[in-house]
């Protein structure tokens, strides 16, 4: 519970806060000044981040929804547990917001905690309609702060979306600007010697994969509400408070690890569900995640908030300090993070008998339809002729003789020896924590309180994470979305999903409308998220209670990725009668999701 003074200074601490019961947004075209570049984008109310929504457990909420824009668009409410018409996927859970038109949202609010809401339509959110939620409980939470922010994150490129998916399509490592150097290569043989590293590099070659591709996405300026590091967003302290930082990354492909030099955080809430609390020094946040951390700044000094990508490729930085004009040391990027052949499933220990099945022919695709579920009827023009020519070997045609007698063991593992349950062993994406202190795993996330008894899944569905870099393909069981039948589930039933990652990229998964119970071995103490982030070459489960009938989006959130084809429609059946749960929504542009 927050001190009751506070209350009343919560307007000033936080100026966009919405705080009356009804809402009214509108979609327009804003600018955005990242402190780099200034771009037109999308926004709501006038601006890019939106307003922060505050809901309270147990109300009803109504939220009138003006579309400004000449094109369709939606609002999708991220983490909420609604009713499938509310959760704004044109296509799957209504048909979209016509230019003009006003669409009221009407729900109950059934948690708390920190969520966000952004746009399912095209790349609008990419382009910046984003923004975020904060929801009250009705009682105490279960741990004390002073006082608190929103930290929310993206990364805001100079180009729109959908010019980013034309250039990726047509040269998949178009925004790498991090490829390996000959001075890396040199260094390399220094460290494994020359025939170590001219295999690898060999065999990188034959993959026609790079150990560079990290991210999809370079050159960004990274934003903490709506702020560019130069412009430094600041939140203020009283030495000895506690701050509640409510971290909500809303970045179009960015993985961040965030830490505050000097300060150790305390982790409290994980995608909106309390944890038992976890003292760390850094923690990374996929995309689409949020991490509710405690801080506690005994000196009267400035604070850095860094927030660094996974690919060390750019940051984003704010500040915590007790005046306004305060800053302390902005750190310095690490070394650019290379991925090896544990990411690639190379690694003796891998099981690779997944591989051999995949129809990588079956995921060749000419244009961006998969895109028609997410209401971006425009994306269906887009001329892929020009790729025609382009040698598109896949993955069966790779000759993986070359490999056999490469010592990944003196070659392959990160410096430092870290590890951690959740990644490939060896993995090059195994951070170690800047200060040598506890960088969090989801191994170390344990539920504050159960929300549903631990009992036996009824079956599992094993869903593999597929695609081909080269063509800049993704599909799930090797089949994009506009080929895929829909994930049919019954209401009641408890599903074990499998995620086997076949893929060279780390994929944030997300199942709208309910919760995801995440297999830590924890028993009944799993976290409960709503986005579940599954590494390159490694299997992850989580469970999920089937409790909400409708239909409803199932995707990986990098935003080009779900454009790409890694999405399903998700078909519960049965339950409490609802006429809409059983009648397909169609799309305004008159396409069936």
């Amino acid at each position: 519970m927050k001190p009751r003074f506070l209350t009343g200074l919560l307007s000033l601490l936080m100026p966009a806060m919405v705080l009356a019961g009804e809402y009214d947004l509108t979609v327009d075209r804003v600018k955005i000044d990242t402190g780099d570049f200034v771009k037109t984008g999308i926004g709501y109310n006038g601006k890019s981040p939106g307003p922060v929504l505050r809901f309270r457990e147990g109300e009803e909420v109504s939220i009138n929804v003006t579309n400004n824009l000449d094109e369709m668009t939606s609002i999708h409410w991220h983490g909420l547990i609604l009713p499938f018409d509310q959760d704004g996927v044109p296509g799957i859970s209504f048909p979209g917001i016509k230019p003009g038109e006003t669409f009221t949202y009407q729900f109950p609010i059934q948690q708390t905690g920190t969520y966000w809401f952004h746009s399912h339509s095209g790349f609008q959110e990419p382009d910046g309609a984003y923004g975020a939620i904060v929801i009250e409980p009705e009682g105490r939470e279960p741990f004390r702060y002073d006082r608190e922010y929103v930290v929310q994150l993206t990364d805001k490129h100079p180009h729109s979306g959908d010019r980013i998916m034309r250039n990726l399509k047509m040269i998949p490592d178009y925004y790498n600007r991090k490829q390996q150097t000959v001075g890396e290569f040199f260094s390399d043989v220094s460290e494994n010697g020359l025939m170590n590293t001219v295999r690898d590099r060999m065999a990188w070659g034959n993959m026609r994969m790079m150990k560079a591709d990290v991210e999809d996405l370079q050159g960004f300026t990274g934003l903490i509400n709506g702020k560019g590091p130069e412009q430094n967003w600041t939140g203020l302290f009283e030495p000895g408070e506690r701050i509640r930082l409510r971290f909500i990354n809303s970045s179009a492909t960015t993985y961040f690890d965030v830490r505050i030099p000097g300060l150790d955080m305390t982790v409290v809430q994980a995608d909106g569900n309390n944890v038992q609390p976890v003292n760390v020094a850094e923690f990374r946040i996929g995309v689409a995640e949020t991490y509710d951390v405690i801080v506690r700044p005994r000196e009267a000094q400035a604070y850095t908030i860094f927030a660094e990508s996974m690919g060390r490729s750019g940051y984003a930085r704010a500040t915590l300090a007790p005046e306004e004009g305060m800053e302390a040391a902005v750190p310095q990027l690490r070394e650019p993070a290379r991925l090896t052949m544990a990411d690639m499933g190379g690694m003796p220990s891998m099981d690779h008998g997944s591989m051999a099945g995949m129809d990588h022919g079956s995921m060749d695709m000419s244009g961006t339809d998969g895109m028609s579920g997410m209401g971006d009827p425009s994306m269906k023009g887009m001329d892929h002729s020009g790729m025609a020519g382009m040698d598109h070997s896949n993955m069966q045609e790779m000759d993986h003789s070359g490999m056999a007698g490469m010592d990944h063991d003196s070659m392959e593992i990160p410096k430092g020896g870290a590890s951690d349950p959740f990644y490939a062993k060896g993995s090059g994406l195994v951070s170690v924590a800047a200060n040598g202190g506890k960088f969090l795993s989801y191994a170390d996330l344990k539920a504050q309180n159960p929300l549903y008894e631990d009992r036996e899944p009824t079956r599992e569905i094993e869903l593999r994470l597929t695609g081909n870099m080269e063509r800049y393909t993704w599909s799930i069981n090797g089949v994009k979305y506009e080929d895929a039948d829909p994930i049919r589930l019954k209401y009641g039933e408890r599903v074990r999903f499998k995620f086997v990652n076949e893929t060279m990229m780390t994929h944030p998964m997300h199942l709208h409308g309910m919760w995801s119970i995440l297999d830590v071995g924890a028993g009944q103490w799993n976290p409960i998220k709503h986005t579940v982030s599954v590494n390159p070459g490694t299997t992850v489960y989580m469970e999920t209670e089937v409790d909400e009938p409708g239909q409803w989006a199932f995707h990986c959130h990098l935003s080009y990725h779900a454009a790409a084809g890694m999405f399903r429609k998700v078909i519960v059946e049965g339950g409490p009668e609802s006429p809409q749960a059983k009648t397909d929504v169609i799309a305004e542009d008159g396409g069936e999701a």
